[in-house]
């Protein structure tokens, strides 16, 4: 069943930093190539999940990973909007300062905001907090928007695929639970199992412009779906996605009673 297009391809090359829209992506058994690949880890920090996150420094969403022409591997020039470039070479600062992205410099940056040391680590297949791809409909945050009073941003819930709707209905995400998602036609269309609510953290709140919060936008979520506002999934067969695809959802098998 066809349940809308996808409207816009969200990667964020280095955890909680502000993230880029592509046309066309690639999507890979660990989401899509270059999605949070790289973040910083709190050196002080020996729990399983020792990453810094715009929970514990809200101003991580202000830095904006870039590449420069001629820096880092081959092909670093290359346009962002393909979806195919290389990990990010600089990072900009919130006060416009461009620095490497494995420099000393860009580390002790992050730190003296953050009052702990840290340092940018790569990891192979990302780093993810529940799952490797998230999508939600625009439909979806539209209404969380209007409910807590404020301007439409889906930068705040950074998804990976933003759904344009057939249906004008929103939070019907939670129905795609157990079903799969297929991005454009063919045999070799990228697919992904929808597996979890997408459950909001605080992170909702941050402004992407100022990182100032505006704790309306989690309270409205909270009153309108009990926190949950998108989904996540698995990636069941690799492919290219592109904005203007149509999406298709197999839906749940239903069961009897046994």
């Amino acid at each position: 069943m066809e349940i809308g297009q996808v409207e816009a391809i969200f990667r964020y090359p280095v955890k909680s930093m502000r993230g880029e829209a592509l046309d066309t992506a690639s999507l890979g058994w660990h989401g899509l190539d270059g999605d949070r690949r790289l973040a910083f880890r709190r050196t002080n920090d020996r729990s399983e999940f020792p990453w810094l996150t715009a929970g514990k420094l809200p101003e991580l969403v202000r830095f904006t990973p870039q590449r420069r022409a001629g820096d880092g591997p081959e092909g670093a020039a290359q346009n962002s909007a393909s979806g195919d470039g290389p990990l990010p070479t600089h990072v900009r600062t919130p006060d416009g300062r461009e620095l490497p992205v494995f420099s000393e410099d860009l580390a002790a940056e992050v730190g003296r905001r953050h009052g702990a040391p840290v340092q940018m680590m790569q990891m192979k297949h990302g780093i993810f907090d529940d799952a490797t791809v998230s999508v939600i409909a625009s439909d979806t945050v539209r209404a969380i928007a209007r409910l807590a009073g404020l301007s439409s941003d889906v930068r705040r819930f950074r998804p990976n695929i933003l759904v344009r709707s057939l249906r004008p209905v929103p939070f019907q995400e939670d129905e795609w639970l157990g079903g799969v998602l297929t991005f454009g036609e063919g045999v070799d269309a990228p697919a992904v199992a929808v597996t979890m609510r997408d459950v909001r953290c605080a992170m909702l709140n941050l402004d992407p412009d100022s990182s100032k919060p505006t704790p309306e936008m989690m309270k409205a979520v909270v009153r309108a779906n009990e926190n949950n506002a998108g989904v996540y999934g698995t990636v069941t067969r690799i492919g290219r996605l592109a904005v203007g695809q149509s999406v298709f959802l197999r839906a749940p098998e239903k069961r009897g009673h046994e």
